[in-house]
């Protein structure tokens, strides 16, 4: 099934669920209900009745019955003035608000979200005469479309769940309560989708993340404030650590900024006026400056540069930073690490010549390449240019060279590309990175900015090689991203199972039981890890060897070791590996202590995929 045409069929779907809802509850007041990924929803109010779970296999009936009377899709269009006597006469104040706005403010009433969906401006900026509407039985709403011609020329549909939500996302508004369904092609389509679902529940980063023991949360520290213990600190750090070796490849050095700022260097980069409502404000009580704890590194990263006189021939420089910034995110949207008030950034930033662009965005695009195919990652890149809004700094002729170059780099490098307009950073466009994981979800990662702004407004310079002044270009970058929210993702991509280099255990120590000679030769294998930085430990409980075994299975360990007599007697280690990192046809092999950790070691080096043991 095509694009448009999948569209049209949940479009459908979400009209006929709110018929159903209608034919069930007849006095429901209905909001709007837009196409989603995957599927639709539709927001109703249905004053103290609340909807559950329980209640989707009748809602599901009722729409089967519809799909099943074979009704036709009808447009019709009424002035702007009938409509709104429709509304007020079907008792539906939510479909009166919406269409006494657009009456009221013409087309400057689609900047709200829900009207847009509705798609109910006119699209050339004109005044709003008539708006349409679509009948199916004795069901009619106010829509643009587009749907099927019949009610029987849907999918495969599941009611998933139903939220609260605020009618057009105001919290002064009433709430009302959000039904989700999701809607394919076919049932096998459907059912691979709610398979992949119940793949997600299992992959759970913040599931995992508790029985890992690699994050947690406390309400005494706060919502989205995260803390990592050794585990998953070892984690974080090794992923950091490799981004930073892509980059230092390519002559990137180390900075460091403090994490607090006058708030006047968020003005002057134009931060303060886009981002105001986000940043943490820290008042001093020595000073009457107004400090801010920073969201972003780059406008730092310009006072470096500055700091020194600059010549054509010391371009470009590098920078790379991985620290940690905050952002005032909304309560409501806080959720594990997905999304968080402290981000770590593994951030960098290339000020260099125009005739040095190419380069420097081919550099980035390579590393970001050899990291996501380290993780097992698929890569496909998302050009994110401006749209015609005011929304964006600088001369629109320097975004378009600039989105013509990215552009350039990208076909260059051979990467699968899309292009996206209304997704760019106000100060330039940019290359998004969109990786796909182990279960088929994209994800957005990595990115490279290009900025012609932030130099002009920092003012920028260096002596060309005619010795006149000119202005840098600045490119922003992140090969992880945020590391939090990349965590979200690589937990999940990885089920936990983490390849041998960032494994937070790499290597377990299984006593058999507790014997002078045993303890000897185990302790020895500790040492000699530790000796090879390898992150092994020693399990000396009193549990059963087959539970010990269980448990390092359970803590997805990738190599675990039992020792009793008669390997402290032939000081041979019998090596068990985690199944997905064994090799097929491969047999099980006995090392000596050394032998092993050594080649533990090299695997963790090379950070390898699968075990070469």
């Amino acid at each position: 099934m095509d694009k448009d045409t999948l569209f049209a069929m949940r479009h459908s779907l979400a009209h006929i669920m709110a018929a159903a809802v209608k034919r069930l509850w007849p006095e429901v007041k209905l909001g709007v209900g837009p196409v989603v990924e995957h599927g639709f929803y539709y927001d109703i109010d249905l004053g103290e009745t609340k909807i559950s779970e329980e209640d989707f296999p009748k809602i599901e009936a009722t729409m089967r019955e519809i799909i099943a009377e074979n009704q036709d899709f009808v447009r019709s269009d009424k002035s702007i003035d009938e409509a709104i006597d429709w509304a007020s006469q079907s008792n539906q104040p939510y479909k009166t608000e919406l269409l006494n706005d657009l009456k009221r403010a013409g087309t400057t009433v689609a900047k709200d979200l829900d009207v847009e969906e509705l798609g109910l401006d006119s699209g050339d900026g004109s005044k709003v005469e008539s708006v349409s509407f679509y009948t199916n039985g004795d069901f009619t709403d106010l829509c643009r479309g587009p749907h099927l011609a019949n009610t029987s020329e849907v999918g495969a549909f599941k009611l998933m769940r139903v939220a609260g939500a605020y009618w057009r996302g105001k919290e002064t508004n009433p709430q009302m309560q959000r039904l989700y369904g999701v809607a394919f092609a076919t049932r096998e389509e459907l059912d691979q989708y709610l398979a992949m679902l119940e793949e997600a529940k299992k992959r759970d980063h913040r599931k995992l993340g508790r029985e890992l023991d690699l994050f947690v949360v406390s309400e005494l520290v706060g919502a989205g404030l995260p803390m990592f213990t050794p585990r998953g600190t070892v984690l974080r750090e090794e992923l950091s650590r490799y981004s930073n070796e892509l980059r230092e490849r390519y002559g990137f050095q180390k900075v460091w900024t403090p994490h607090i700022t006058k708030h006047e260097l968020y003005k002057k980069s134009g931060h303060w006026d886009k981002f105001g409502e986000e940043l943490f404000l820290v008042k001093s009580q020595e000073t009457s400056d107004q400090f801010v704890m920073k969201p972003m590194n780059c406008p730092h990263h310009t006072r470096i540069y500055s700091s020194q006189s600059r010549s054509y021939r010391d371009l470009p420089v590098r920078y790379l930073e991985t620290t940690t910034d905050y952002r005032d995110e909304k309560s409501g949207e806080l959720g594990g690490l997905s999304r968080v008030r402290a981000l770590t950034q593994d951030d960098s930033h290339v000020f260099c010549r125009h005739d040095q662009i190419e380069t420097e965005i081919e550099n980035l695009l390579t590393a970001a390449g050899d990291l996501y195919r380290t993780v097992a990652m698929k890569l496909r890149v998302r050009l994110s240019y401006r749209d015609d809004s005011d929304a964006y700094l600088g001369d629109v002729s320097l975004w378009e060279s600039a989105q013509t170059q990215l552009k350039n780099a990208v076909e260059k490098a051979g990467l699968e590309f899309f292009e996206q307009t209304g997704e760019a950073a106000f100060y330039g466009p940019k290359i998004d990175f969109m990786a796909t994981d182990a279960i088929g979800r994209e994800h957005q990662v990595a990115t490279v900015q290009l900025d012609f702004v932030q130099p002009e407004r920092f003012e920028l310079e260096y002596s060309a090689e005619g010795g006149q002044i000119e202005r840098p270009v600045m490119i922003h970058s992140a090969l992880l991203g945020s590391i939090e929210r990349f965590l979200s993702v690589f937990i999940e991509h990885t089920a936990g199972r983490f390849p041998i280099w960032c494994a937070p255990e790499q290597l377990r120590i299984i006593k058999v039981k507790d014997d002078p000679t045993i303890d000897a030769f185990a302790e020895q294998v500790v040492d000699l890890a530790k000796e090879y930085g390898v992150r092994a430990t020693l399990d000396d409980s009193n549990n059963s060897v087959g539970k010990k075994i269980r448990n390092a299975e359970v803590w997805k360990v990738p190599y675990s070791v039992v020792v009793g007599e008669k390997e402290a007697t032939s000081g041979q280690l019998p090596l068990r590996v985690r199944a997905d990192l064994a090799v097929e046809g491969r047999s099980d092999a006995e090392f000596e202590p050394e032998q092993l950790v050594k080649s533990i070691a090299n695997e963790s080096r090379s950070r390898v995929a699968k075990s070469s043991l």
